[in-house]
This record gives structure tokens, C-alpha cells and sequence, in this order.
């Protein structure tokens, strides 16, 4: 009984560590997300409703040191907001509806690792994102002529490693993205910018 406690004991411990990168390593893998993505003004004003929608993303980390690196995702990223308003051109009705924009998102951010086994991480860096197309989900409308076809931001966001074993790892991470460019092509009012949080689950691989 005791040689058995010790054995599981031994895997629960392996599989919730991990160890230190070095200078000059580089891991890289994906990750599967849910997006929570609304709209404001500049000034913080909000007053529509999240969008539930998802992300996918591919990344890549070098480590300057066991505590330092910089990471750079690719995301597939699926914002907007919800309870929108929009009108059919054809009958005059207003109806209410979700925007979905989606983008290619590229954040590239310095990454911190912390924590005693360096398992704790919080990244923080610019953005940029690219529209790939905009509607809206009640009239199926294309609305990506009113977007600009660019945005810029902040990325930020704080995760967890888990080891699988030398060569991989397993990581959840809250990411969040603030706006800081208005995402109207035309806006005669404040300007108007992107919010997005996701929680994230993931792989990494080691070279």
C-alpha cells in the first residue's frame, strides 16, 4: 500500500511541474479559446452586450533566460458584439442583431515566468489585427465595407503550465485584448474600440 501511495504520489508530481526553460530554448504549439467580445468608446462608455464566440491560435516562445522570453501567436480570432442594431434596406424595419468581425490577430509580447518551477506566466506586448470579414448574424448582411480593415492594441494576459513530460506541456491562460485604433471605417462620434477575453486551453512543444 505504501509502495502504491508512492507511485501515484511520484505521477501527480510529474505531471504538475515543470522545469525551467533556458536561455535560447524555443517552445511552440497552439491553443482552442472562448471569446468573450464587446465594443466602447474611448472613453469606457459600454453599452452593448458580449459576443460569445472562439479563437484558435498558433504560437511561439524564445527564452531570453529561465524567467524572460518573447512570445508571438497567430490567431484565428472571432470578435463583435451582440444585440446590435441593424435595418433592411429593402422593407425599412430595424431589426436586432450580432455583429460578427472576425480577424487574424498578431500579438507579439514579452512573456515573464514566475513562480517557483517558473509554471506561472503573464505576457503583456502590442497587436495588430487584420479584418477578414464582418456580418451580421439576423439579416446575414455583409458589413465589412463600415470596418477598418486594420486594428492595433495591447495583448496581456497571465497562465499555468503543466507538464506532460520533457518534450511537451499542457497550459491554460486568460488572454485579453484591448483596442487602442477605432474600428469604423466612418465614425462621426467618439471613436469606438475593440475588447476581447478569452480563457484558453493549449499545447506546447519543446526544441
Amino acid at each position: 500500500m505504501k509502495k502504491q501511495l508512492l507511485i501515484i504520489t511520484t505521477c501527480l508530481f510529474t505531471l504538475f511541474s515543470i522545469n525551467a526553460q533556458d536561455k535560447g530554448d524555443f517552445e511552440f504549439g497552439g491553443h482552442l479559446g472562448l471569446n468573450l467580445a464587446n465594443v466602447s468608446t474611448i472613453y469606457g462608455q459600454d453599452n452593448l452586450k458580449s459576443r460569445v464566440a472562439f479563437n484558435v491560435g498558433a504560437l511561439g516562445e524564445y527564452y531570453f533566460s529561465d524567467r524572460w522570453g518573447v512570445k508571438m501567436k497567430i490567431i484565428y480570432d472571432s470578435k463583435g458584439w451582440a444585440d446590435g442594431f441593424i435595418t433592411n434596406e429593402d422593407t425599412d424595419v430595424t431589426v436586432i442583431t450580432d455583429f460578427k468581425l472576425n480577424y487574424i490577430t498578431v500579438p507579439v509580447m514579452a512573456n515573464w515566468h514566475f513562480g517557483s518551477r517558473r509554471n506561472w506566466y503573464l505576457n503583456f506586448g502590442p497587436y495588430a489585427g487584420f479584418l477578414i470579414n464582418a456580418e451580421d448574424s439576423e439579416l446575414e448582411i455583409d458589413v465589412k465595407e463600415a470596418f477598418n480593415t486594420t486594428e492595433f492594441g495591447l495583448a496581456y494576459g497571465i497562465g499555468y503550465k503543466f507538464s506532460l513530460n520533457e518534450k511537451s506541456k499542457l497550459f491554460v491562460e486568460y488572454d485579453g485584448q484591448s483596442g487602442l485604433t477605432d474600428i469604423f471605417e466612418e465614425n462621426g462620434g467618439d471613436s469606438v474600440i475593440s475588447n476581447r477575453s478569452s480563457f484558453n486551453l493549449g499545447i506546447l512543444f519543446i526544441l
